[in-house]
């Protein structure tokens, strides 16, 4: 079914739409190209009669099986401009923009923030949701506003960043779920701010490019290139980036943990009284690293990232993640927990 704005397919494959690469089938997919037909799309009958699952680029979440819902995909593009200051500038992206075209965007001009988030992949209307984050910094530090469809007020609305409610790798839209269908963003961004260069290599890597006074858009190129090391290209190697969570715990905690893992990596909370521990070292521990069973498999550059092989189920992902935390609780009595959205099974 084709309309303006808006295309309906029936038992729809969801290949093509994660980026683990697991086959999985959904009762329709709707994919809107104007955000500004979603309140029609959604009073379709076929819509309103079952159940919506809404899906970015499919990169942080892990299918377990077939949808039998309506699977909703955001295709509206476009980045604009909306105000500039002396110090910062207002853009507003659209749901279905690449998020790392929107990254190379804001560098090209001249706007500065986004650097540590390179690379990431999704798009700019899942960003929200998950409070992207990477190499210390996380998308709700200057998302300004978000743009949403209200499910439940059946209207459309426009949340601040304090009613976003950002937490780490969380948000009001991860929290309610099926209220809010994110149509932009709006961030803002400065033009010049203070580069963070302090965590998980990035000053070491600016230095082996020979860079001594680094702009946002060298932070950039590090954290591109570490990432091109550490994580696998989905496009070549299904995966989701990093399956599980840092898990917070209190300092009294850690200070446990490191009497018999003095090695253990730690990190900075937000709250004075509680760290984050490096889910990779404890699981990289554990022995998991590079592991493989069939095609579900553990990345060999990187422990925190399950992959798959070539035709592994999202069921069999699924199942070597529960073993992975399974040992980790085992061995260090610390829970984690997965980072993408499981769809079709519950943790």
């Amino acid at each position: 079914m084709v309309a303006t704005g808006w295309t309906m397919t029936e038992n729809a494959s969801l290949l093509g739409l994660n980026t683990f690469h697991v086959q999985a089938h959904a009762a329709r997919l709707l994919e809107i190209q104007d955000s500004a037909q979603l309140p029609d799309a959604l009073a379709l009958p076929e819509v309103t009669a079952g159940e919506l699952l809404v899906l970015g680029s499919g990169s942080n979440v892990l299918l377990a099986g077939d949808v039998d819902a309506t699977v909703l995909v955001f295709a509206n593009q476009g980045i604009e401009i909306l105000e500039h200051r002396a110090d910062h500038t207002i853009v507003r992206a659209a749901a279905g923009v690449n998020w790392h075209k929107l990254v190379l965007w804001s560098l090209q001009h001249g706007l500065s923030g986004l650097e540590n988030l390179a690379l990431i992949p999704g798009t700019c209307g899942a960003s929200p949701i998950q409070n992207i984050g990477a190499y210390g910094v996380q998308v709700g530090e200057f998302i300004q506003t978000v743009e949403a469809w209200d499910r439940e007020a059946n209207d459309w609305v426009r949340l601040d960043n304090e009613q976003c409610a950002f937490g780490y790798r969380d948000s009001v839209f991860k929290q309610q779920p099926e209220r809010y269908l994110i149509t932009a963003i709006e961030l803002r961004l400065p033009l010049l701010h203070e580069l963070r260069m302090d965590y998980a290599g990035i000053a070491e890597e600016l230095q082996s490019q020979g860079v001594e006074l680094p702009s946002a858009v060298d932070v950039a190129n590090a954290v591109i290139a570490i990432r091109s090391r550490k994580l696998p290209d989905p496009n070549a190697l299904g995966n989701a980036g990093s399956f599980f969570k840092n898990p917070i715990l209190t300092v009294d905690q850690v200070e446990v943990l490191q009497q018999t893992f003095p090695d253990l990596p730690v990190y900075p909370a937000e709250r004075e009284d509680q760290r984050k521990v490096s889910a990779a070292w404890m699981i990289e521990h554990c022995g998991w690293k590079g592991f493989r069973e069939g095609d579900a498999g553990v990345a060999e550059s990187h422990a925190l990232v399950l992959v798959n092989h070539g035709t592994a189920t999202g069921a069999e992902l699924l199942a070597l993640a529960r073993r992975i935390s399974a040992s980790v609780l085992e061995t260090f009595s610390v829970a984690i927990e997965p980072e993408p959205r499981l769809i079709g099974a519950q943790w």
